[in-house]
């Protein structure tokens, strides 16, 4: 197993992004960036051991930047959408950036998605992978609280990717961390044959 850190480019306030490529030993390749926590790839081998990229995701930077349905994103500090853009805890209500008409969606005008958070590689026994940090401020986006956001994505050759998330703060606040790949299992082309079975009554 490997990891290797590349120049991804420079965000719109001018801070370098970078790009880790987690590798396992059976030829698994997944891509994620910190700019926004980003899965820009992960690539498999199919049953006949041919190479496919499964997720849907932009080569360069440049497609995040710009509007796109959160490819791959590292989505906060609430995914999903807020009615109205507000919400009420312990007695207070707090409005929150519109984003989504009248409504509030995946974090706001500039969610988690949209940052570039730290990022710290690591390699180990378990698996390879990099560690994500972000400190959200008191007031961001409309929310309460200073909260501290650990996200960790590992790699291991039992060919899964673990995602852990972990948040801190200082004040009563909401907190709903997710990632929000797009999964094609074919690789290239429609879904159309994909077969979904639910064991469920």
């Amino acid at each position: 197993m490997n990891i290797q850190k590349q120049p991804f480019g420079v965000a719109r306030n001018n801070t370098p992004v970078d790009l880790f490529i987690l590798t396992n030993d059976n030829g698994i390749t997944v891509k994620i960036t910190n700019y926004g926590g980003i899965i820009t790839s992960i690539v498999t081998p199919d049953r006949d051991g041919q190479p496919g990229d499964i997720v849907l995701g932009f080569d360069k930077l440049v497609g995040y930047l710009g509007p796109h349905p959160f490819f791959g994103a590292l989505v906060g500090r609430n995914a999903n959408r807020t009615a109205g853009a507000r919400f009420a805890l312990d007695d207070v209500e707090y409005a929150l950036a519109q984003n989504n008409g009248p409504n509030h969606l995946h974090g706001g005008l500039i969610g988690f998605d949209k940052v570039v958070w730290q990022a710290a590689e690591f390699a180990d026994d378990v698996g390879v992978g990099v560690v994500l940090t972000y400190t959200s401020r008191d007031g961001e986006e409309g929310y309460p609280g200073n909260l501290a956001a650990q996200v960790t994505y590992t790699l291991n050759n039992q060919n899964e990717l673990r995602i852990d998330y972990a948040a801190t703060t200082d004040a009563p606040t909401v907190v709903n961390l997710t990632n929000h790949s797009y999964f094609n299992l074919a690789g290239l082309g429609t879904i159309l044959d994909h077969v979904v079975t639910l064991n469920a009554d």
